[in-house]
């Protein structure tokens, strides 16, 4: 595959582009493993469009990288989407969605907002303090969030005007495509995270896009775990979509807590 020429401002269409693996690495989810990365090549010229048709295959992005696990001896990490019209609400969900008009919710561009930004902080520090997220900047912290090329929007959920979560989410030609989510960690009990992708299921088929990728399920990761809470979900297997219902166990999944 050959890139465009220099003086081509077109970005040239998905199946066009390179792409590349890298070393392998030690894996973010699970431990004393090693991981592989594909990735579209990072010089080449990116659309939504492109980028789109890169999503359906299990591609995901990370600031302008796009990129997906390609782990030879390993499939933990699967691509997952949820199909909106098709999800059915468990009784938890709708008790958390019945919080929802108590929450004012506003939608805007991804830009630097300081208030935004602190609330970050705050989350990475608990949720994730020292595995290398907690150091960011405000220029680091928009460049994982957000890049030049991508549709995205920055959500705000505001209770008595207080900031308590924001979802960054990118929006693609068949769907809307969760890009990071965070919240404050002192309403933990709050189920603030829930609601979030609540509304974004509704957001979702309120502006008739028929998919919400959830970026990866990995089975044996315990913070991966909520996903399967979501049914029915497809995961991408085996070069295609597969549908898993309420009643069907996904793969690699960790023993559900009682």
């Amino acid at each position: 595959m050959s890139k465009h020429s220099a003086g081509d401002s077109r970005p040239p269409p998905a199946s066009a582009l390179q792409f590349f693996a890298s070393a392998p690495h030690d894996c973010s989810y699970l431990p004393e493993r090693t991981a592989i990365t594909v990735f579209a090549d990072p010089d080449a010229l990116m659309s939504m469009t492109q980028y789109s048709a890169l999503a359906a295959l299990g591609f995901r992005r990370s600031g302008a990288h796009v990129y997906r696990p390609h782990c030879p001896h390993c499939r933990a990490c699967v691509a997952a989407r949820l199909p909106v019209a098709q999800f059915t609400p468990n009784r938890i969900q709708r008790r958390t969605r019945r919080v929802l008009p108590e929450i004012s919710v506003t939608t805007m561009a991804p830009e630097f907002r300081e208030e935004q930004f602190e609330l970050y902080r705050r989350y990475i520090s608990t949720r994730h303090h020292g595995d290398g997220m907690d150091d960011m900047d405000p220029d680091k912290y928009l460049e994982f969030l957000n890049c030049d090329w991508a549709h995205t929007e920055f959500v705000e959920f505001r209770a008595d005007q207080q900031l308590v979560a924001v979802a960054v989410m990118d929006v693609l030609t068949q769907g809307l495509s969760c890009v990071y989510t965070f919240f404050d960690p002192a309403m933990a009990d709050k189920s603030l995270g829930r609601l979030v992708l609540l509304w974004q299921i509704q957001e979702a088929a309120r502006r008739a896009l028929p998919w919400l990728f959830l970026g990866y399920w990995i089975g044996g990761c315990r913070k991966m775990q909520y996903k399967q809470e979501y049914r029915p979900i497809e995961l991408f297997l085996d070069g295609r979509w597969q549908n898993f219902d309420r009643k069907e166990t996904m793969p690699f999944s960790l023993p559900t807590a009682t």
